[in-house]
């Protein structure tokens, strides 16, 4: 599964890196902790251009009965987008990429949870394949939220966690953003396992498991945040989920 990542680029890199003219991002700042139900940046594939806005994390699909459903559906399983005729629909027209430079797993081994943060082998931007919805209430009023896909872990992965996020390279972020392209079988062979040697994995303090731990510090190898004086005796750390 994926359930936080980082962002800690700048704007102006978001939009170079995924060739956006103009974004409806009113605030942003680096974010090293980014946890569901947040609103997040996601690119979106348009006739004039990639675009470059904000979605919730969470997915509340159109027909939803209940938005509270959100908090549940923060990652789609490949085989469920694949399977099921309502996530058909949204992965043929209702396609995203959530942009990150890096992502937390944890990894248990007996009684402990030690989290990983998983990067690029160059600490670049990589590209997240997801779906959103709009969520009309009665009211009128509209909620734009999204999911993550994962799909079975790499070699890299596969000792931390049994899943992993859809990585997209440059070649499928084209054909995953390209609305004329609206087959789902064709669609569904771009949620493939990312290859384990462009990427590693590190260890970082258990303070990630709190979300209102959001800091630089966080993205630092676990055993360099041994030398320093613990997180934890700020008093503000829960357990690690």
């Amino acid at each position: 599964m994926c359930g936080r990542y980082t962002l800690t680029v700048t704007m102006e890199e978001l939009m170079l890196r995924y060739l956006v003219q103009d974004a409806t991002i009113i605030h942003y700042a680096p974010n090293y902790n980014v946890a569901p139900m947040q609103n997040i940046p996601a690119v979106i594939g348009s006739s004039s251009g990639n675009r470059l806005g904000e979605l919730r994390w969470g997915l509340v699909p159109a027909w939803s009965k209940d938005p509270l459903c959100g908090s549940r559906m923060i990652n789609l399983r490949a085989e469920t987008v694949a399977a099921k005729p309502s996530f058909q629909h949204l992965l043929s027209s209702r396609r995203c990429i959530i942009p990150v430079d890096g992502f937390y797993e944890w990894c248990k081994s007996g009684s402990v949870k030690q989290p990983m943060r998983i990067v690029m082998q160059d600490n670049s931007i990589f590209s997240l394949a997801g779906i959103y919805d709009t969520w009309v209430d009665s009211q009128g009023s509209k909620l734009n939220t999204c999911s993550i896909i994962t799909t079975e872990a790499s070699h890299l992965l596969a000792p931390i966690h049994h899943r992993m996020p859809v990585i997209l390279d440059r070649d499928t972020e084209v054909q995953w953003l390209d609305r004329s392209q609206r087959d789902p079988a064709a669609l569904v062979r771009l949620l493939r396992p990312y290859p384990a040697e462009p990427m590693r994995a590190y260890a970082v303090s258990r303070a990630v498991g709190n979300v209102r731990n959001n800091s630089k510090e966080l993205l630092e190898p676990y055993q360099q945040q041994q030398q320093k004086p613990p997180a934890e005796a700020s008093g503000h750390i829960r357990k690690p989920l």
